[in-house]
């Protein structure tokens, strides 16, 4: 009984210390901690009728503006703001302070369509029907949403719809990245190496096969995909502490009917091309 009892406890032992080396061994976690960086909204839905009329076609403008309300670092704040600003609603309110730019955007959307008004009257009095008035009647939604808010990084996408007549309207998503170290907005040649491009390439059309279920790229080309060898980065990516994700939009690389495409890409697919001075090298390990 005695022997049995010791040759578990020697088991025991051994399995401790046979964990503690391999805990010892295993490759250090990366701790990412949450930004100190507080959120405001502002939800507008503005509807007006030509001539003011409730029979008449009308827009409809609906916003969800999320912008930083709140940092410890005041100078940035204001640079992180003007970069909120300029998304949603362009350069021509980015010096506005939030609240403002949305109410100057919404005054000009809706002194935009009521120029349309004469345009209108003169149609209907030519011809009064049903087409004349889906022609007329616009319409602009758009939103916003916090992707990655960790490890001085903010990652956000924007998302718009608009119709201004015709036969559908159009949608986009705008990715975004902005250091809150300086409040700068990063840009691939931020993260990546020279002459990066080709071989980004390669990893995103092999990502959109791999999601389509072909093994050809080249038949990516049979689904609706525009010619294979001619899509590259765009620009339009989010990050987070996995990897990268690149947006191409209706029509960019693809038909109508195709829609989004999202790729992401793990950080151990792209460890030889993140600069290992840049702003992303700390996601990257040299054990990988």
């Amino acid at each position: 009984m005695r022997t049995h009892i010791c040759k578990n406890l020697t088991f025991l032992l051994l399995l401790s210390i046979v964990g503690a080396f391999v805990t010892g061994c295993r490759k250090e976690q990366k701790q990412v901690a949450r930004n100190d960086i507080q959120f405001d909204s502002i939800k507008i839905d503005k509807t007006y009728h030509l001539l003011d009329n409730p029979k008449n076609p009308n827009c409809n403008l609906q916003i969800n503006f999320i912008f930083p309300a709140n940092y410890k670092d005041k100078e940035v704040l204001k640079k992180i703001q003007e970069q909120f600003v300029y998304t949603y609603f362009g350069d021509k309110y980015d010096t506005l302070p939030p609240r403002d730019a949305l109410n100057k955007y919404t005054d000009a959307y809706m002194e935009s369509y009521k120029k349309l008004e004469s345009d209108f009257k003169n149609e209907t009095e030519k011809n009064n029907n049903t087409s004349v008035k889906t022609w007329f009647s616009y319409y602009e939604i758009t939103s916003g949403k916090i992707i990655f808010n960790k490890d001085n990084f903010l990652s956000f996408v924007i998302n718009s719809e608009n119709y201004t007549g015709g036969a559908h309207g159009s949608h986009g998503i705008n990715n975004h990245v902005i250091s809150l170290l300086g409040g700068k907005m990063l840009t691939e040649e931020d993260i990546f190496i020279d002459n990066y491009q080709d071989e980004l390439s390669r990893l995103l059309v092999k990502h959109i096969a791999k999601q389509n279920k072909v093994e050809d790229p080249k038949e990516l080309e049979n689904i609706g995909y525009f010619s294979v060898d001619e899509i590259s980065p765009n620009g339009n990516f989010l990050i987070d502490d996995r990897g990268i994700t690149y947006t191409y939009n209706e029509y960019e690389i693809a038909a109508y009917v195709i829609g989004v495409t999202n790729v992401f890409l793990p950080y151990e697919e792209l460890q030889s091309l993140i600069r290992t001075d840049g702003p992303l090298s700390k996601f990257i390990s040299p054990n990988l």
